[in-house]
């Protein structure tokens, strides 16, 4: 599922027949080369570590600021543009992230999402292993949100919502294990905050017990596939994206 667009075949181009730079931050990959879908209705991007989604009170550029330009430059859209963010990412977190390009595809693709019709796999990188190779985790979580993070809580706790998770072991390398993790509710940090709970904070996560900060500020959490049905077409769709580059993700495949 690649985009159809010609890129430049010149070394670290951020620019396609257009002439077009898409992304202002030049120690970034282009966002065309992280295009992992593209039609009328959808543009599916691979997130990067530490990019930030929609703008917030940082002031950073955001990766719906990068695709708004994009449609805007490639499709020779006159006037303001439109892209809704059907889902979202945690900074620190990388991968797939879909982005609408219609109103009517929004509004389908949100009510997927809320109804649950739309099915999120992750892949995250863990220091010690798991009490049990693979394991479904069903716990309560309250947000405080002033700490900006979450609690698992007893249940009948005020607040509190149920979160679900199922996990399992794909990978061991000499110093990490790599989880596969299929997310069944969409509670706030839900996968940071359930793995730590049984001993397996994610490498990089200091806000959830991991001992040490990744060099980019990242958490090795990757939204590596998402499966929904296409709210025009009506088909079935999976859609992955490649793990990120560097080690310790270099230490698996899948």
């Amino acid at each position: 599922m690649s985009p159809s667009n010609t890129k430049s075949d010149k070394d670290n181009a951020c620019v396609i027949t257009t002439g077009f730079d898409y992304t202002s931050r030049k120690d970034k990959a282009c966002l065309v080369q992280r295009i992992l879908y593209e039609d009328n209705h959808l543009i599916i991007v691979n997130k990067l570590p530490s990019e930030i989604v929609q703008g917030d009170k940082t002031g950073d550029v955001c990766l719906l600021d990068d695709v708004k330009a994009y449609i805007k430059e490639t499709k020779n859209k006159p006037g303001e543009v439109f892209a809704g963010l059907v889902h979202r990412l945690d900074r620190p977190v990388s991968g797939a992230v879909i982005f609408a390009r219609t109103s009517k595809a929004l509004s389908r693709m949100t009510t997927m999402v809320k109804d649950r019709n739309f099915h999120k796999t992750y892949l995250a990188i863990v220091k010690n292993r798991p009490p049990k190779d693979a394991d479904e985790l069903n716990d309560y979580m309250v947000k405080n949100e002033d700490q900006n993070k979450s609690y698992i809580v007893k249940e009948g706790t005020s607040g509190a919502k149920l979160a679900t998770l199922r996990y399992r072991v794909v990978g061991k390398s000499d110093n990490y294990y790599l989880l596969e993790i299929e997310l069944l509710t969409g509670r706030h940090h839900q996968i940071r905050c359930q793995l730590a709970h049984i001993g397996c904070p994610i490498k990089g996560d200091l806000k959830y017990g991991y001992p040490r900060s990744n060099p980019d500020a990242s958490i090795c959490l990757h939204s590596y596939k998402i499966t929904f049905e296409h709210p025009t077409l009506k088909t079935q769709m999976t859609v992955t994206a490649p793990m990120p580059s560097g080690m310790p993700w270099d230490a698996f495949s899948l």
